[in-house]
């Protein structure tokens, strides 16, 4: 892949220090969570004032879906809302998922489709935490769910919680290899749920622009098209921080018109856009793309 042919998030460095990570990590398991979230303000405003592209970003965004100029406190609610979903990981990841008040929304319609025994696709964003739908998946007997990701711009972040659980990339299916596609197949002809976050794109390619936020914004149609080739039900999804040891999961089931046997491709992924909007305006803070999603469409 070329660099012209990457999207500009693939083309961003990865923030952050591997040290840093894992001092906070033995700090959490050591001392517990209330100890290391003490550090998280510090952590935030370092982030904050080093990080020009990225709190640029998050002002742009937060200028958007709060529908004013956003102030230094909201780009620090932002990052604090970032740095503490990577927190809680930690001590999912260790096995304490009962220390959490979690309201789940919509999971019937997830089992449902388990015990149908086809699979199923889940379509989320990078809103909120990723992290905590997979451990859920684990503690949920039969919902076996594998995770399409591309990791190589989160290699930090992922070091560290493979610290923590080394079993963590088990059901990963790595974007953009030969045997993809085959894997993808495989896991949802043995009933699993497959899951991808689709507000990126892994080309500058391909992509539909339409309103976002009240800009023009492009989202990615591969994976409408590859929910357009497989007769299996789709599912968005995402868990979002509360405040405290709170997240709700909500999951809602997408309708795809396969009637004689074609998909608008355009029309599911401005629906894709229209949900990801309206999560977006109910949890302003847990939508974590720090980079400028609508630079492509201004181009």
């Amino acid at each position: 892949m070329t660099a012209d042919s990457a999207p500009l998030w693939r083309r961003q460095s990865e923030r952050g220090s591997l040290a840093l990570m894992w001092v906070l990590t033995r700090i959490a398991l050591l001392f517990g969570r209330g100890a290391a979230r003490a550090l998280l303000p510090v952590i935030c405003v370092y982030f904050i004032v080093f990080s020009g592209p990225a709190r640029r970003a998050s002002r742009g965004y937060l200028s958007r879906v709060l529908a004013r100029r956003a102030r230094f406190v909201d780009i620090y609610r932002h990052y604090l809302c970032f740095a503490t979903t990577i927190l809680d990981r930690v001590f999912w990841l260790s096995g304490r998922l009962d220390d959490y008040a979690l309201e789940l929304e919509g999971i019937d319609c997830v089992e449902s489709a388990m015990r149908a025994g086809n699979g199923c696709l889940l379509f989320g964003a990078h809103f909120g935490s990723f992290e905590l739908t997979r451990v859920l998946a684990r503690a949920v007997p039969d919902m076996p769910i594998d995770v399409l990701m591309h990791p190589h711009n989160a290699r930090k972040v992922g070091a560290a919680i493979r610290a923590v659980d080394d079993a963590a990339d088990r059901n990963v299916i790595v974007l953009g290899e030969r045997d993809t596609m085959l894997r993808v197949r495989d896991a949802l002809c043995a009933g699993h749920g497959v899951g991808l976050l689709a507000d990126r794109s892994m080309l500058a390619t391909d992509l539909c622009t339409l309103d976002f936020l009240g800009e023009r914004a492009t989202f990615a149609r591969g994976p409408f098209k590859l929910a357009a080739a497989l007769p299996v039900p789709v599912i968005l999804f995402y868990s979002v921080w509360l405040g405290g040891r709170r997240y709700r999961v909500h999951f809602a089931p997408m309708a795809i018109d396969r009637e004689h046997g074609r998909v608008d491709i355009d029309a599911a992924v401005a629906a894709y856009a229209r949900w990801l909007e309206h999560a977006c305006r109910e949890a302003p803070y847990n939508w974590f793309n720090f980079y400028d999603f609508w630079a492509t469409a201004d181009a």
